[in-house]
């Protein structure tokens, strides 16, 4: 083979899929630095704090997301389609486009994406993202303010809670606040690799 084509096959097989998934390590939780267990203190609560600590947003129930995003002029946005089905009916989201493909042709269209979180850790104020979760991860990763949904019963306690929750999910993010960056000179730099928002909702309706 010429040099060319070397390379070309070290470039295929290097983005092949992987046929089997590599087995989780094995740890203990004495291995996990993390804040005292929370099984006693409020998880909603702790998780705002935390939350708000790193410059995120915390809100309770859709008229509140409704509301928050009317306030800073958002309009059009995706939204994953089972949760569409629950706020097109709200008064409060008549005056939102809310679109449950997410386009790549327009990406800029879309000023804020809702999808379904999988948990949220009340320790560090994370929220976790699967993909099985949502049929657009790049919702919740192109558009400037990401608003991600989590239920009472997602809410977990701790780091070692959400690393026994992990499941199977091929692709798992934790977002700890909005995108953040300081590669330049140690400034702290707001929205460079994702959203530069970064809200989750309680939904306690569910």
């Amino acid at each position: 083979m010429t040099r060319r084509e070397v390379f070309s096959e070290a470039i295929r097989a290097a983005v092949a899929p992987i046929e089997a998934k590599a087995a989780a390590p094995e740890w203990t939780d004495d291995v996990i630095v993390d804040a005292p267990n929370l099984e006693v203190e409020d998880l909603w609560e702790a998780f705002a704090r935390n939350l708000s600590a790193v410059n995120g947003t915390p809100l309770i129930g859709f008229d509140a997301v409704a509301g928050w995003l009317s306030k800073k002029g958002y309009r059009v946005g995706y939204c994953d389609p089972d949760l569409k089905a629950r706020l097109s009916p709200r008064e409060a989201f008549a005056p939102f486009e809310l679109r449950d493909e997410f386009d790549r042709s327009v990406i800029d269209d879309y000023e804020f994406g809702i999808t379904n979180g999988s948990a949220a850790i009340a320790t560090t104020g994370t929220v976790v993202l699967k993909d099985r979760a949502t049929p657009y991860r790049l919702a919740a990763l192109a558009p400037w303010v990401h608003v991600a949904v989590v239920t009472p019963q997602q809410l977990l306690p701790n780091v070692p809670a959400a690393l026994a929750a992990l499941g199977d999910d091929p692709s798992v993010i934790w977002a700890t606040g909005p995108s953040k960056t300081a590669d330049v000179e140690g400034i702290l730099i707001e929205g460079a690799h994702g959203p530069g928002i970064q809200v989750v909702c309680l939904d306690r309706s569910a």
